[in-house]
């Protein structure tokens, strides 16, 4: 299976391995965010996501229906998604958003890490792969 870039309005997987989510949480998004993400777990081929923005507020229906799809896809997605990476460059609140992604990687079973800038994002996330950063 290859991946069509046109398939993917939320993530850009032009650098993939590494899939960068774009940021767009408009209300009714969520549908889409599974289509993109059952086709990345559907390729079969380890990745790791990035989120180089804080991430927006996200409307209860759709944030409700990303934990779902997380929830039933917890082992499939464990074995492709190496790692989600998200990206703050202010030191305390990278810390403090690492404490509370402690409890979404237990969750969900995706390591979940916090960089200062997407160069130390996009390094971590080869590293992760077994790739040369």
């Amino acid at each position: 299976m290859t991946l069509d870039s046109a398939d993917f309005p939320l993530h850009d997987i032009s650098r993939f391995p590494l899939v960068l989510a774009k940021g767009d949480t408009s209300p009714g998004y969520a549908l889409q965010w599974e289509r993109e993400m059952q086709a990345l777990v559907d390729h079969g081929k380890p990745f790791v996501l990035i989120h180089p923005h804080a991430r927006a507020e996200e409307a209860h229906e759709d944030r409700k229906r990303r934990g779902l799809w997380l929830k039933q896809n917890k082992q499939a997605l464990s074995i492709c998604c190496k790692a989600v990476i998200s990206i703050e460059p202010d030191d305390d609140r990278r810390a403090a958003l690492a404490a509370q992604s402690a409890m979404a990687e237990r969750a969900f079973g995706i390591s979940m890490r916090m960089a200062a800038s997407m160069e130390q994002a996009c390094a971590d996330g080869l590293a992760l792969l077994g790739a040369d950063a």
